[in-house]
């Protein structure tokens, strides 16, 4: 890309380098920006640092014929669009400083007519703030930029299918700002494209990751309820959903990743006294987490009393959901980390098949995992646990159904 690319990405991660790659298969040229050396490195070597279905294609396509180069810096385009991640400072706190530093980077380089899009998840008003913020360092340019908010929808393991068919929520700032995204995205999107303003696109997407959490919350609970009562919670479920208007969730061992488990905090955060459901289902899915660190830890003093012995035990899965390798608010590691700071010369085998090693835990295969250990703790339902035949002289501890 000797001339100046159509699009800056501000960051390279799960979703940034997706929607990079998806750009430069349309034959638009993309500069991606990134901290990280390693990412900018592999990036330009035509490889990925996630796993993502269709990804490594993508990306290696895009990168022998020219139109996605990976670097530390950005440079001068027509769209620039940020995609970083918005972490908390602590639990009331969303930290959007990330935003602001990309945001900031890019200022300098800021044109008349140029679009400016915040695709990461953010506090209602954040996109206004950011363009006040531009505006007050670069006051030429009020009224001449498009200014708009639009957050992905992806599943992880089906990101490069979901980016071109799931519908998208836009708003801009203005209705000019909001006509120019939606040109923008139009190119390589076939799902629609809604119109809105910037304040209801961020909520929209607050909205749907906790309606989300607040059903699973429920799922959780009646977990909890049917382990007090003798009840299978996966049979009930079963025949609950038989009801024509009844679609109960499944529970698992609480809730992860960068979205379910954090997205709700941001509404929390501002709004504490009207999100009393929200907040609640919060509590109840970080709850089922400790709760089966609890488990674990009782099942295994029962079987030293029961055996005169310490257990074996295996330890099933790291990820935050199943078939993925992304661990970012995982219960399961969560779970794994309470359950070894109470070990007591018990035997761990960790086992998460979707990674090659991890810089804490040591790794076991799952196969031998299974058949050294006394007690199986499923916490992450992965393809590859389904296939296990389970002695049943072993405990097994099923939180995410895998045997259901």
């Amino acid at each position: 890309m000797d001339k100046n690319p159509e699009v800056v990405m501000m960051g390279l991660g799960y979703i940034g380098l997706p929607t990079a790659a998806l750009i430069a298969q349309n034959k638009t040229s993309v500069h991606g920006v990134d901290i990280n050396p390693y990412v900018v490195e592999t990036i330009n070597a035509g490889k990925i640092h996630i796993i993502e279905p269709d990804l490594d294609k993508a990306v290696e396509m895009g990168v022998e014929q020219g139109f996605l180069k990976a670097a530390s810096t950005p440079v001068e385009a027509n769209n620039y669009l940020i995609v970083v991640p918005t972490p908390f400072k602590d639990k009331n706190e969303p930290d959007t400083s990330f935003v602001q530093a990309a945001t900031e980077a890019i200022i300098p380089l800021l044109k008349k007519g140029d679009l400016y899009i915040i695709e990461s998840t953010s506090p209602i008003g954040t996109t206004e703030k950011m363009m006040q913020l531009i505006f007050e360092k670069r006051p030429e340019l009020k009224g001449k930029l498009h200014i708009a908010y639009c957050p992905e929808r992806v599943l992880p393991g089906n990101v490069m299918f979901e980016l071109v068919n799931n519908d998208r929520v836009i708003g801009g700032v203005d209705k000019a700002s909001t006509d120019r995204a939606i040109e923008f995205y139009s190119q390589f999107i076939k799902g629609q494209l809604h119109k809105t303003n910037a304040r209801t696109a961020e909520m929209c997407k607050l909205v749907e990751n906790s309606s989300r959490d607040v059903q699973i919350a429920f799922a959780n609970e009646l977990s909890l309820i049917c382990d007090k009562a003798d009840i299978n919670v996966w049979e009930l479920i079963s025949l609950a959903n038989k009801h024509p208007r009844v679609n109960i969730l499944q529970p698992g061992c609480g809730v992860g990743g960068h979205c379910i488990a954090v997205d709700p905090y941001f509404i929390v955060a501002d709004y504490p006294m009207e999100s009393k459901i929200i907040g609640t289902a919060r509590e109840i899915n970080n709850y089922k987490s400790f709760w089966c660190a609890e488990k674990v830890k009782s099942s295994k003093l029962e079987f030293e009393l029961k055996n005169g012995r310490k257990p074996k035990i295996a330890l099933m899965g790291l990820s935050f959901k199943p078939n993925i390798d992304d661990l970012r608010e995982s219960p399961a590691k969560y779970i794994v980390q309470k359950v070894l700071q109470n070990a007591n010369d018990e035997e761990y085998y960790i086992v998460e098949p979707n990674i090659n090693s991890h810089k804490v835990f040591k790794l076991t295969d799952y196969k031998e995992a299974t058949k050294r250990a006394d007690i199986i703790v499923f916490l992450v339902a992965h393809n590859e646990f389904k296939t296990i035949n389970v002695n049943s002289a072993k405990k097994v501890i099923d939180f995410c159904g895998v045997f259901k």
